[in-house]
């Protein structure tokens, strides 16, 4: 037996951990921190870790902690509360971010190969993968002005909780339509069967909410919970051909209205954040392999970065105005909105996976998603801290 692993596993807790302080001393989230030790170690520069069996293994249970984590945080309830204006925000939003991705891979890809359905589906995919929002830095920045429980700050919450929603419904879409194996009507039935299958469930635990409150505070509920994320992770991949990472997601959405949501997430979050995060995002980070970086891709990066923020800004904006915000309170959701995090480098992960992201363009996914996070907070404290902006609510 081989016992490497053991060395990978700690080079990796303690590089991710100590990038990650650094990354945080500077005022950057710890997560770019984790990235940066899986480019600094991996091939780009010290050639220290592969993505071997082990790590790509490991990383896919933190893919799936990290979903899973992400559905029970969902606060149904926040949605409610700025209803039928967060929808539409988030729906225009979508579609200005879908339509911009597919873009920039059009223009800059059209003449390298035949138009056929794989370069089609290619394109769309970069449109999925800035779809999604990251909004944990954007509460911070709002909670430290005070802007958090304000319309607006609730706005952009049930905007991104939409968001994330949909996109992950459309990465289902596209990276089950990406099996050419299968016939569309095939694929779209299964689909159909998975939501139906998920709402089946969602009405079991609802009718069940007494039974599993009571079990709230108990090592078992965070036993059986987690459970059930893998064992719907596995129906999603086997049964229906649907990403584990979307099993993850609404087993996490079935569990977050229930009592034991805040036991079962914390013990879920502490296994997640000692071994299995870490290694996702190194991972991540290893796979970015800067050494084949060209000038296009280097303009590339920067077209998609430029397009991120503005998708964004102008959706949100949209749909704001749509909704009778003023023009500063709109500007704000729009700026509130740009983050991309962890979901997105999911996203782009399974995309490689499925073969709808190039290899050479994921270091281009990357650093957007860096850039976006880190420029989002400091945007948003630029625009709250003017004059108008302080009137925002």
């Amino acid at each position: 037996m081989e016992y490497d692993f053991l060395l990978i596993l700690a080079i990796i807790l303690l590089s991710t951990k100590f990038f990650g302080l650094v990354s945080e001393k500077v005022h950057m989230p710890q997560v770019v921190g984790a990235l940066l030790a899986g480019v600094i170690l991996g091939p780009s520069f010290l050639g220290v870790l592969t993505a071997n069996e082990f790590v790509t293994q490991t990383a896919e249970i933190g893919v799936i902690l990290l979903m899973f984590l992400a559905g029970l945080d969902t606060e149904l309830e926040e949605v409610k509360k700025t209803g039928v204006a967060s929808v539409i925000i988030a729906i225009i939003e979508i579609i200005v971010s879908l339509v911009g991705g597919t873009l920039v891979y059009y223009f800059f890809y059209k003449g390298q190969g035949p138009m056929d359905r794989e370069f089609l589906l290619k394109a769309i995919f970069m449109g999925v993968i800035i779809t999604s929002t990251s909004v944990s830095i954007t509460i911070e920045a709002l909670r430290e002005m005070g802007k958090l429980k304000g319309k607006m700050g609730t706005t952009i919450l049930g905007a991104a909780i939409i968001d994330d929603i949909v996109g992950i419904i459309i990465l289902t879409v596209v990276t089950s339509v990406n099996d050419v194996s299968v016939k569309p009507s095939t694929v779209f039935l299964k689909i159909v069967l998975f939501f139906v299958f998920i709402g089946v469930l969602y009405y079991i635990m609802y009718l069940s909410r007494n039974f599993i409150n009571k079990m709230n505070g108990k090592r078992r509920s965070s036993i059986y919970s987690l459970a059930f994320c893998f064992i719907l992770s596995y129906v999603s991949e086997k049964f229906f051909g649907i990403a584990d990472l979307t099993g993850a997601y609404f087993a996490g959405i079935i569990l977050c209205n229930t009592g034991v949501k805040e036991y079962i997430g914390k013990k879920v979050y502490i296994l997640s954040y000692l071994i299995f995060s870490p290694i996702f995002f190194a991972s991540i980070g290893i796979k970015t392999n800067i050494q084949g970086i060209t000038v296009s891709i280097i303009l590339f990066t920067v077209v998609l970065l430029i397009v991120s923020i503005l998708s964004k800004v102008v959706g949100c904006f949209t749909g704001a105005k749509i909704c009778k915000f003023d023009n500063f309170t709109a500007l704000a959701i729009g700026t509130g909105m740009v983050a991309r995090g962890e979901v997105s480098l999911i996203v782009a992960q399974k995309g490689e996976e499925a073969g709808l992201l190039d290899a050479s363009l994921f270091p281009a996914v990357v650093i957007v998603v860096i850039l976006t996070t880190l420029l989002t907070p400091i945007l948003l404290k630029i625009l709250l801290s003017t004059k108008k902006g302080q009137a925002i609510d």
